[in-house]
């Protein structure tokens, strides 16, 4: 059963490293989530899943101990999901940038386990994945990385879309009042046009979290970069 829930964002500019000189810029962000790093840590879960926007290649499990690398943004930094032995496959960056969180966090409360979510899927199917992990253990918690929009201004990197302000507001609102019915209800065919990389994972978690009645509370929603990042966390 799902116990307890955070939202993140996942730029690998979270991580000072690679973010450089301007790592002052993503302070406030940074801080929200590890607050709500938190509230997994208090839920006392049996088991933590760590879930968030993939390739391809990413896609599916990657097991505790798993690697992950910021060598494409330029920073020789690496991190591991938990500890355990190295993974035949790497991370995918989502998973790196929770990785790198949890071990910011020094998380140690339960075992983890890494979850690569292809941004296509339907929302049926996430809302089967998602009552699939919080079934997987009695105590179950999920780390969820995910953007909104990346066209919330003209220098964004999607450019200007002048429909991304109204769709980060609902994903927001519903994710800060732990709104399953409105998460599942978010449209993915303008999730996609919009370039949100978290509707997915957050269209799992709302799965997780159906017939269980937790309560939300938005920590974060702000836009820098013109890309939508909101934390929230559920207990």
């Amino acid at each position: 059963m799902l116990v307890a829930a955070a939202v993140c964002p996942c730029p690998p500019l979270l991580v000072p490293e690679v973010a450089g000189g301007a790592a002052a810029e993503m302070d406030p962000a940074r801080a929200a989530c590890y607050d709500v790093l938190g509230v997994l840590a208090a839920a006392r879960p049996d088991r933590l899943y760590v879930l968030g926007p993939a390739d391809q290649a990413g896609r599916g499990s990657h097991p505790q101990g798993a690697r992950g690398s910021f060598a494409g943004f330029g920073v020789a930094l690496e991190v591991s999901l938990g500890k355990g032995d190295p993974a035949p496959r790497r991370l995918p960056p989502s998973l790196a940038v929770g990785a790198w969180l949890l071990e910011r966090t020094e998380w140690d409360g339960a075992p983890v386990e890494g979850l690569g979510v292809g941004e296509p899927l339907s929302r049926d199917r996430c809302a089967d994945q998602g009552r699939e992990l919080a079934a997987s253990a009695d105590r179950v918690a999920l780390l969820v990385m995910g953007d909104g929009s990346n066209c919330r201004t003209l220098k964004a990197p999607g450019y200007f879309d002048e429909r991304a302000a109204a769709f980060d507001a609902e994903a927001a609102r519903a994710l800060g009042a732990a709104d399953v019915d409105a998460l599942l209800a978010l449209d993915e065919e303008l999730a996609y046009e919009l370039n949100v990389s978290g509707r997915s994972s957050w269209q799992t978690l709302a799965g997780a979290a159906q017939g269980i009645d937790l309560a939300g509370r938005l920590l974060y929603d702000e836009a820098p970069y013109g890309v939508g990042y909101m934390v929230a966390g559920w207990s």
